[in-house]
């Protein structure tokens, strides 16, 4: 009995802290320009495992990805080694790409073997709950917790925070091509349409009101482009909205589609060197195809550039700080090594 008074209190005194931040109009305050990019903490903490630093290029040309037909145990191993900062009931995983947060009765997902994770953690009363989350294709943050409390307000603080269009989530992302501005905002009303037998995320123009109410949905992300070389952008992503596959639709409607994008990609096409949008209605899915020049650049045939992973990882994280006016705490997730391998051969450095 004790103890789980104990956890309780220790529940409550977590709650009460990030509560006092929030309950005073979510008090993140923007930081100066020159701590990054949008609204970032002013103190960055660099977790273990940093990927700042990469080594030669070695054989393996995706290194850092999930090994396939994984054991429940293996899985549970590989997110326990994935751990990249513990704080009071918070837990916090820099997830693989292609690892699904749900899925389907019987499938391995992050959410199916979180009671398991829970018990390697030392979490024996409290199973660890999902907060926030990278979805199944990219790689980055995933924030729990084991105190349905903290979990709770903490949904709730990132959900006011998108209603006021306050980022607190930033991306990084390669793509094939360069935007032609430097930085700006990337508007498109998006549905989500049954194509031959795939859910796809469609853009729609001129949504009229029957469209809003039926599903369509405005959206909104704001971008800059952090580095270039070799004709691909290492630029960052802030969603001001969630929906399906937003921000690598988004990259594709500026012409430069996201590394590793297989779903969308084809819907950008090429005549004498001028990019065009193709109709998204009438191209399918298709492995995403590079030039002879790009694929020199990352020593790829082009049989491995057809299972090239998506390069879009979910970096930064920011959360409230202790008191109303305080800047808000920063999560910070490393680059996966295939990423930093990708930065390398091109020549681009996150700063």
């Amino acid at each position: 009995m004790r103890a789980v008074l104990a956890r309780e209190m220790d529940c409550r005194r977590v709650l009460g802290r990030f509560w006092s931040g929030w309950r005073r109009g979510l008090g993140v305050r923007p930081v100066p320009e020159d701590a990054g990019f949008g609204t970032e903490a002013r103190h960055q903490r660099q977790p273990r495992g940093s990927s700042q630093r990469s080594g030669p290029l070695g054989d393996q040309p995706f290194p850092g990805l999930l090994p396939k037909n994984l054991s429940r145990e293996e899985l549970v191993d590989a997110l326990r080694a994935a751990v990249v900062d513990r704080k009071g009931p918070l837990v916090t995983l820099n997830k693989p790409q292609g690892l699904p947060v749900t899925g389907k009765p019987g499938e391995l997902t992050l959410f199916s073997v979180l009671p398991e994770l829970s018990q390697s953690l030392g979490l024996r009363e409290q199973e660890l709950q999902v907060v926030r989350a990278s979805g199944k294709e990219s790689s980055g943050l995933v924030l729990l917790s084991s105190c349905p409390q903290t979990a709770s307000r903490l949904q709730k603080y990132f959900i006011h925070a998108r209603r006021a269009q306050r980022p607190t989530a930033i991306y990084c992302a390669v793509t094939d091509g360069i935007p032609a501005a430097s930085e700006g905002k990337i508007q498109a009303a998006l549905k989500l349409e049954h194509i031959d037998g795939v859910n796809l995320t469609v853009p729609v123009k001129a949504p009229s009101r029957k469209d809003i109410l039926e599903g369509v949905k405005k959206t909104l992300s704001h971008f800059r482009v952090v580095a270039t070389g070799s004709g691909c952008a290492l630029v960052q992503l802030q969603p001001l909205t969630v929906f399906s596959s937003q921000l690598q639709v988004h990259m594709v409607l500026q012409l430069c589609p996201v590394l590793g994008d297989h779903m969308y990609s084809a819907r950008v096409g090429t005549v004498l060197g001028q990019r065009f949008l193709l109709p998204a209605e009438n191209n399918k899915p298709q492995r995403q195809v590079l030039d002879e020049a790009l694929l020199r650049c990352l020593h790829l045939t082009p049989s491995q550039a057809a299972q090239l992973p998506l390069h879009l990882h979910l970096h930064r994280l920011l959360l409230p700080g202790t008191r109303a006016r305080d800047t808000p705490v920063e999560l910070l997730a490393p680059l996966p090594p295939y990423f930093s391998r990708t930065l390398q051969c091109l020549g681009l450095c996150l700063q």
